[in-house]
């Protein structure tokens, strides 16, 4: 096992071409750790006395942190290096990343392959499969044998993304007719023509602007290695494979999280980001919620004169608020994963209702006994004395608790469904959010329902 700890020691206490030499004898994943633990400068050295395919490796590897930045401080010459060298998808994604003068400066100095690649890819929108594909696959004309593809699979493996399927093209139209895995063919007598050993297999295609939530969806669904992106004529424009796939939903997942704990979407790691940018990121919406939270107080004064009569009902204000909001975040937690993963569909939502309705009825019955009984427990063994409506008392707390965890579970399945209806992002329902929501209402409904049960009595 490599100690990590001890090699990244060791590497600090020598010259950049032994730092850049010792890291050419690791895996690339553990040089990456290294590089990224490393201070700029002297990444910087590193990559420029690392052997140029490595350094490239590297570079194709998404766990690299300031991937974009490196390349702007390297000399021009090795940085075009690199870009020409790298999958075309990734060689994107860093290219994205530059400052625009940079971007500029190197676009013009790449070669005429990488340029067109770069161009290409660059102009399908951020969440779309376009944005994910490669455009180094293998193509094989229909009329091959099993011994020419593989041949040819030998001489340009090393300038492909994955070899594990090829893609059998019409010799003629080059229209995607099917495709076949590197294990068929192995299997595959070599004088067997290539189509008849792919027995004729139809291919699952998406197109550019298929949203990579659906191009996930299908990886999970159909146990895929890669996916071909077509054109309208069905020709094969790109590949999309499944690290890709993995990167980019670790990335939507890491969104999600963000915005569901009441945060903007952070696209760096925790130790990468700058306080200010950390300010930004988490201060907006702490505000928002702040001034949301506004209300509850605001809903409190408005039953002022309800809580000079009756000072015990505020002894369970926080009980009935924080039941109220846990109630809503499970329900938001659980239909945006459903959401998500297609096991619902916005027109699902009323059958949504139907469920969430009797289960929140049930939830807030058990959570209304427990209250209560804590209240007819601590009043009997004489804990504490709440005085001569004790009982009433105790009724109020387990109907609030009924009325307020259903609202909260109806409130917080619904609003993932509101939300994608607008067309935004169901995962901005933050479970802060549905909490906030829920304690300006459940104060309205505690003090309700208090006022029915209450009156002529302590009210």
């Amino acid at each position: 096992m490599t100690d990590c700890a001890s090699d990244f020691s060791h590497i600090l206490s020598v010259s950049a071409e032994a730092r850049a030499a010792r890291l050419s004898g690791m895996r690339y994943a553990d040089a990456i750790d290294i590089v990224n633990r490393l201070d700029f400068d002297d990444a910087i050295l590193v990559f420029i006395h690392l052997p140029s395919d490595f350094a490239i490796e590297l570079f194709d590897k998404p766990e690299l942190q300031r991937a974009a930045r490196i390349i702007e401080a390297l000399p021009a010459e090795r940085a075009i290096a690199i870009l020409n060298g790298m999958s075309a998808d990734e060689a994107t994604d860093v290219f994205q990343e530059m400052d625009e003068h940079t971007r500029q400066r190197l676009f013009a100095q790449l070669q005429p392959v990488t340029r067109a690649e770069l161009k290409k890819l660059t102009s399908y929108p951020e969440h779309s499969a376009g944005s994910l594909m490669t455009t180094e696959f293998i193509i094989i004309p229909s009329n091959w044998a099993v011994r020419c593809t593989l041949d040819h699979i030998r001489e340009v493996e090393r300038t492909r993304e994955t070899v594990y399927t090829a893609y059998i093209v019409d010799s003629v139209s080059s229209r995607l007719l099917s495709a076949i895995s590197l294990r068929r063919l192995i299997l595959a007598k070599p004088d067997d023509n290539i189509l008849n050993a792919a027995q004729h297999a139809k291919p699952i295609t998406i197109t550019a602007l298929t949203d990579r939530e659906e191009v996930a969806r299908l990886f999970r669904r159909y146990d895929l290695l890669s996916v071909p992106v077509i054109d309208g004529t069905n020709h094969v424009i790109g590949i999309v494979t499944v690290d890709d796939v993995l990167d980019a939903m670790t990335e939507e997942m890491s969104e999600d999280t963000h915005k569901f704990g009441g945060m903007g979407a952070i696209d760096k790691s925790y130790m990468q980001i700058g306080f200010f940018e950390m300010l930004k990121k988490r201060g907006g919406w702490l505000c928002l919620l702040f001034l949301g939270e506004m209300f509850t107080a605001s809903a409190m004064q408005f039953f002022e004169h309800a809580l000079e009569k009756a000072i015990v009902l505020t002894l369970f204000i926080p009980l009935i608020m924080s039941s109220g909001g846990n109630s809503g975040s499970q329900a938001t937690s659980l239909i945006i994963r459903a959401l998500a993963l297609r096991e619902i569909r916005i027109d699902n939502w009323r059958q949504v209702i139907m469920r969430e309705l009797p289960t929140g009825f049930a939830l807030g019955a058990i959570l209304g006994t427990v209250g209560s009984s804590r209240v007819i427990l601590w009043q009997c063994m004489g804990i504490y004395d709440y005085g001569e409506y004790w009982f009433l008392v105790a009724l109020t707390i387990f109907c609030t608790l009924v009325a307020i965890v259903t609202f909260g579970s109806l409130v917080g399945s619904m609003l993932p469904f509101v939300l994608k209806a607008m067309h935004f992002d169901p995962a901005s329902a933050s479970a802060p959010f549905v909490a906030t929501f829920v304690d300006i209402t459940g104060i309205i409904i505690y003090f309700s329902i208090a006022a029915v049960v209450l009156s002529g009595t302590l009210l």
